[in-house]
């Protein structure tokens, strides 16, 4: 196995994940909060897929899908087009509302397989490459992609938890 081969891996299994914790739940239970300080499925999902979009996109020096694609244009939602959720206030959260379940999938798969397509080309080497100078130390593409790893199986995690909990509640 190949260091592409265990990021395609990785990347594979938030995948995974957002599907399971998205699937066949309605607008309202994606929207549904626990209080009205808490995050929801559709945040998460939405929040977790704009980390990878923005961050892969930066690092691989493409566009972001978000943009690329009209997906901004397709959620609709009321935020600069390059927000990505960091530091949302309550009030912003309770705005990610969808339309569906798909269009939360749609959108992480562009960005997964956007992310895959980068991440297959990348030789041990490349990993060293530092991406990030505003840090100290300088954070190298492999500390950036293992971030962005770890944040969306955090947030890809709690969604499949605030799942389980709307389920046993219908």
């Amino acid at each position: 196995m190949t260091s592409a081969d265990l990021l395609a891996d990785a990347f594979g299994r938030i995948r995974e994940t957002v599907h399971h914790a998205v699937a066949d739940l309605s607008p309202d239970e994606l929207a549904a909060r626990l209080d009205s300080e808490a995050n929801s499925i559709a945040w998460l999902v939405w929040h977790l897929s704009r980390v990878q979009d923005d961050h892969v996109a930066e690092v691989a020096g493409t566009e972001q899908v978000w943009r690329a694609q009209g997906w901004a244009d397709r959620f609709g939602l009321p935020f600069p087009v390059g927000d990505i959720g960091y530091g949302h206030s309550s009030a912003e959260v309770a705005a990610v509302r969808v339309e569906s379940a798909a269009l939360l999938t749609d959108y992480h798969d562009a960005v997964h397989d956007q992310t895959v397509q980068f991440v297959r080309t990348i030789q041990d080497a490349d990993l060293g490459r530092v991406v990030d100078e505003a840090w100290d130390p300088p954070v190298t593409l492999g500390v950036r992609l293992v971030s962005v790893i770890s944040d969306d199986l955090q947030h890809a995690g709690q969604a499949a938890y605030l799942r389980g909990v709307l389920l046993r509640r219908r």
